[in-house]
């Protein structure tokens, strides 16, 4: 397998951008998920990695232009991996992380064109799976790396049994608040998931601090209702989930009716939309309600520590986000590799996989973007992560279930869509059951144009 010239790239790259409608039609699927529970088993044909590399291999690795700190890491191991060793060279391709690095992906699978290592955003996976885009990884990855990834990357990884990417980071989802404010106002500071505050408690709470103050004491992020987004699906589907509700039926994934639109679901966001409505929730039009104090409280993820410990030193604490009736819950999941089909050697593209997985790779990597090391011999590594750390928050919920996937199914991008335009609309006032009945019923149309997807495939 030889790595095609620079030109050669851009040729693809403007080849894939002119087929994007088609690359994301291919991607708007739906089947029977995973077992989802971490523990990916060997598949028979499995042939993506046999255990040796033959001869001298180039590969090409596409990854999202992210954050600056991310993509000059990641060179920088491209340039240390390289110089290690002969038998692998890596040549990196980065493309935009927004829109039309999907766009191109998508573009690229539809026309055969896709690399030999890919980054993605994690629950897009399953369709990437489903669709035989991507090859199973169970043949590459020796038990004992697979025992030190977090169960949540493993979890994230899984689709239908078996294992087909991972990543060298996860994330973390909670609430930020200001201990000094918190503790004038009287209020007590959970210490974990199992003390969270009620969703009523903290309605409480909101009132309390109003008394104190703070016009509108909540920052839920929200930034812009008329462009829903992944953050919608990210940040608030475990209020969802805390509540006993769901997105998709998540035995069968073959309906979302019942399950979206049903009672708890309805019960979880008018609370949200409530305190909108009681004006609890400060619009955040600048993004800085947390930083420049106008709120003690704010719904966001482990990104945002950094600048929030600066704003306020030694006034940031974590705690979990409210439990909405079923104890509390939160979100995972961050972007991922997986292997193309195609004909690369596995063996080749696993021995980057396996550098970039070790601890101090992933320590690197985490240091320069603030996420959550993505195996257990890193998080001791880490002062942030591990022993008691700052954010030690975040691995505890990785690591004890309170952190849930995204539905593991590939109907996942046609879920996320009709979820976001939903929770838009319902901040901003709309009627919560009417329009998860519209919600639920772009879903089902989606899974009802494709057979829902067998497990088979396409």
């Amino acid at each position: 397998m030889k790595t095609p010239h620079m030109c050669a790239m851009s040729r693809r790259v403007r080849r894939a951008a002119g087929s994007g409608a088609l690359g994301v039609a291919l991607l708007l699927a739906g089947c029977v998920g995973g077992d989802g529970d971490g523990k990916a088993k060997p598949a028979r044909g499995d042939t993506t990695c046999d255990g040796r590399i033959e001869g001298t291999q180039s590969i090409t690795v596409w990854f999202h232009a992210g954050q600056s700190g991310e993509l000059s890491t990641l060179r920088s191991q491209v340039a240390e991996f390289n110089k290690a060793q002969k038998q692998v060279r890596v040549e990196l391709v980065t493309l935009p992380e927004q829109r039309p690095y999907t766009e191109l992906v998508l573009s690229a699978a539809a026309s055969g064109e896709l690399p030999d290592l890919l980054d993605f955003d994690g629950p897009y996976l399953y369709s990437y799976a489903w669709s035989g885009k991507l090859r199973p990884i169970d043949s590459c990855v020796p038990e004992k790396v697979r025992k030190d990834l977090l169960p949540s990357i493993r979890r994230q990884g899984t689709y239908a049994g078996r294992l087909w990417g991972v990543g060298t980071f996860d994330s973390g989802l909670g609430l930020y608040v200001r201990p000094s404010v918190l503790e004038k106002a009287g209020v007590r500071i959970p210490k974990g998931a199992e003390d969270a505050w009620t969703a009523s408690e903290l309605t409480g709470i909101l009132r309390k601090l109003r008394k104190e103050g703070y016009r509108a004491p909540l920052d839920l992020n929200y930034f812009d209702s008329s462009h829903p987004d992944e953050w919608d699906t990210y940040a608030f589907a475990p209020a969802v989930w805390s509540a006993g509700g769901d997105l998709i039926d998540p035995e069968t994934f073959r309906t979302a009716d019942g399950f979206l639109n049903g009672p708890e679901s309805v019960r979880a966001l008018t609370t949200l939309q409530d305190w909108v409505k009681e004006g609890f929730v400060d619009p955040n039009k600048d993004h800085a309600a947390f930083t420049k104090g106008r709120t003690p409280i704010s719904w966001m993820g482990h990104w945002r520590y950094p600048e929030f410990s600066k704003a306020h030193p030694d006034d940031v604490a974590l705690v979990p986000l409210p439990d909405f009736g079923k104890g509390s819950a939160t979100g995972m999941g961050s972007w991922q590799w997986g292997i193309p089909a195609g004909s690369a050697d596995g063996d080749a593209v696993w021995r980057f996989i396996e550098f970039l997985l070790r601890p101090e790779q992933v320590n690197r990597m985490t240091e320069a973007n603030g996420a959550i090391p993505a195996t257990n011999s890193a998080v001791k590594l880490s002062p942030q992560y591990g022993g008691s750390g700052a954010e030690r928050l975040f691995i505890e919920q990785l690591r004890d279930g309170t952190a849930r996937p995204r539905p593991q199914t590939p109907a996942y991008p046609a879920i996320t869509g009709a979820f976001a335009r939903a929770f838009a609309k319902i901040i901003t006032k709309s009627p919560v059951k009417k329009t998860l009945d519209q919600a639920v019923e772009a879903i089902d149309k989606d899974l009802a144009a494709h057979d829902g997807y067998p497990q088979s495939g396409p």
